[in-house]
């Protein structure tokens, strides 16, 4: 059976697109197309559609508040369909907190390739989406406790957040797993790089949001920063990101090299250079998203004597990427996005004492 798909946009150009590109998977089938969320209120309860396409801004009623009545009376896969601008990006991101699975940016085909790179990734998402874990509606990142808050202070040793770097990648889900994680980390932290597979007018906000989110300070990375513990860095969506050594400490280098695994940013180019720079000194985790970009990243990283942790299946929105790092043998750790902050705590409270009695 195809997947079903009901597409909701104002635009009758873009519906028709939308149809023509989803039709021409043999495994996927617009079962409607309905020009606002009104008309796609009723569309839903009598073609029950696997996977909906909802465009951000429409007449009649805005796409986040139908969004919002839908993960709360009935929760299905929505991928967002957002214009490529600052505006668009912050909803977008509301979004993805209101239980929406993916966003995909509105097509600028400059060219037939371009369009056709456009198709694959739509109809690669609404694959992802149909068999998506969904959020639960209204859930938020909990907050720790009184307790819970004395052990986040951290208190490593100077030594550790100088010497330690930690890498994280992610993709489908990923911006609401990163946000989970880090806020769930002290301020005192040794450097942290992240990759999200995000398009270049996303990851500002999405830097801003955490930052304002997290008790890290967190930035998108310029490149030539010097890596400084209680940082966060988010690759731009523009290009690679890697970790230099100089000195006694790192460096971030940016590259608009060819894209590795269809992304740039990718989380291979990141983990390879942790593992080439970084060594044993290295962290390395992986959290939901679609594809296999990561694994042998991070299978050099361990190989290298960095420790790495994954993602569970029961917790990601699209079980990819951790599944394919955890096939290879590249994870010494797997733990629900609940516990993936306190793994990594653990770990480094333990290398401290390690280091502290050496």
């Amino acid at each position: 059976m195809p997947i079903k798909v009901l597409i909701v946009d104002d635009s009758a150009l873009m519906r028709a697109l939308l149809t023509e590109i989803i039709n021409g998977a043999p495994d996927l089938e617009v079962v409607g197309v309905a020009p606002d969320p009104i008309a796609a209120r009723e569309m839903i309860k009598t073609l029950n559609p696997d996977v909906l396409t909802l465009d951000v801004e429409m007449p009649r009623m805005d796409g986040l508040d139908f969004l919002d009545r839908l993960m709360r009376l009935r929760p299905m896969p929505v991928i967002m369909i957002s214009s490529f601008t600052a505006a668009g990006s912050e909803v977008t991101l509301k979004a993805l907190e209101l239980g929406a699975v993916d966003y995909l940016a509105k097509p600028r085909a400059e060219n037939i390739s371009m369009l056709q790179d456009y198709a694959d990734e739509i109809r690669e998402k609404i694959r992802a989406a149909s068999s998506a874990r969904l959020k639960s509606a209204g859930r938020s990142v909990a907050q720790p406790s009184a307790p819970a808050l004395a052990q986040l202070k951290g208190g490593f040793s100077p030594r550790l957040l100088a010497e330690k770097v930690i890498a994280i990648g992610a993709s489908t889900g990923g911006t609401e797993a990163i946000k989970e994680v880090l806020c769930a980390l002290p301020g005192e932290m040794p450097p942290i790089v992240m990759v999200q597979h995000m398009p270049d007018t996303f990851t500002p906000s999405f830097a801003r949001r955490l930052d304002s989110l997290s008790r890290l300070t967190v930035i998108e990375a310029q490149g030539g920063e010097r890596l400084q513990p209680g940082t966060a860095y988010l690759a731009p969506g523009h290009s690679h990101m890697r970790v230099r050594k100089s000195g006694g400490g790192f460096v971030l280098d940016l590259s608009q090299d060819e894209p590795v695994n269809r992304h740039r940013p990718a989380a291979d180019v990141l983990f390879r250079s942790m593992a080439e720079q970084v060594g044993q000194n290295g962290l390395g985790v992986i959290l939901t998203g679609m594809g296999k970009d990561g694994a042998q990243g991070l299978l050099a990283m361990r190989q290298a004597g960095a420790w790495n942790i994954g993602q569970d299946q029961a917790s990601c929105v699209v079980y990819g990427m951790p599944r394919e790092a955890a096939e290879i043998g590249a994870l010494d750790e797997i733990a629900s996005l609940g516990d993936i902050a306190g793994g990594i705590l653990t770990k480094l409270r333990a290398l401290d004492k390690r280091s502290a009695g050496a």
